[in-house]
């Protein structure tokens, strides 16, 4: 007979959830104990690595759900030193996303690795060849290795939280350029692609040479933007009362970034709702 302890009543009726949805057939007895809380019991009617991954994965389940947030919570206040509850949550979030993330971001920061692989075996060396399980005591004694793993996500995702922080401020920066500035034109039209391509009112596009003369005008230093920027540059020297961008990707970085800074000015409209496709036939001729 497997004997299991829980100390949380809340813990005890997840990894009960867990077992019983993993594997039906699993008969276990539920009571409570004077000094370790909530104690179960299994009957083994079934070879014994099976209910080994069975307890493994459903403990991995309630670890997730019950004790990741605080850990995490943990190693950046008392680890890293953050106070201001904002911004631990806002560093919280984004090491969830570097952990749990299925994106090709998140995969890379962690290098393609899998921490839930490494949580899985850890309950499975301390759960196996034993008689006896404590959940509590495993988390606070067992975990080490994932703990340093975990810190050193939380490190990653306080990097990604000050670019963050920087990011803003420029934003902030370039929002406070352009609301003193005077539009130069009244709506500019904007075609998605590895850089922007521009156009004008009447559909006729913006050479380089006119975007450099643009640019040239304004002290655009001042704001932090390169006289080689060919994206965001010229709209910050032009200052339009109205963006219109077309394409089909509406998260695409440098578009956000357009729309971040000029705000309600901006529409985002698909690509064959460009009005001016005579101007892209004219370019492939």
């Amino acid at each position: 007979m497997l004997e299991v302890y829980f100390e949380s009543d809340k813990e005890v009726i997840s990894f009960c959830e867990q077992v019983f949805r993993y594997n039906k057939q699993i008969e276990l007895h539920w009571k409570t104990h004077e000094d370790f809380g909530n104690h179960l019991q299994f009957e083994e009617l079934f070879q014994s690595n099976e209910l080994v991954e069975t307890i493994a994965k459903s403990m991995v389940d309630v670890f997730m759900t019950h004790r990741l947030g605080g850990m995490i919570r943990h190693i950046i206040e008392d680890f890293y030193y953050y106070t201001n509850r904002d911004e631990m949550e806002r560093i919280l979030d984004i090491t969830h996303w570097i952990f749990t993330g299925e994106d090709d971001d998140s995969l890379l920061v962690r290098n393609n690795k899998d921490p839930l692989q490494l949580l899985h075996s850890l309950f499975v060396s301390n759960i196996k060849n034993t008689t006896v399980i404590h959940f509590d005591s495993i988390v606070k004694f067992r975990l080490k290795v994932f703990r340093d793993q975990l810190i050193h996500y939380v490190g990653l995702a306080i990097d990604e939280f000050k670019r963050e922080e920087d990011h803003q401020e420029f934003v902030n920066l370039l929002r406070e350029y352009i609301s003193k500035k005077e539009p130069s034109y009244n709506i500019i039209h904007i075609l998605q692609g590895r850089t922007f391509s521009f156009f004008k009112q009447n559909g006729k596009k913006f050479t380089r040479l006119e975007l450099r003369m643009l640019m040239q005008k304004e002290p655009l230093y001042i704001v932090g933007l390169d006289e080689n920027e060919w994206n965001l540059a010229p709209l910050i020297a032009m200052a339009p009362s109205k963006i219109k961008i077309y394409g089909d990707y509406p998260s695409e970085p440098k578009t956000l970034t357009v729309i971040n800074v000029f705000q309600e000015k901006v529409d985002f409209e698909p690509f064959n709702s460009f009005p001016f496709p005579h101007s892209i036939k004219k370019e492939l001729n």
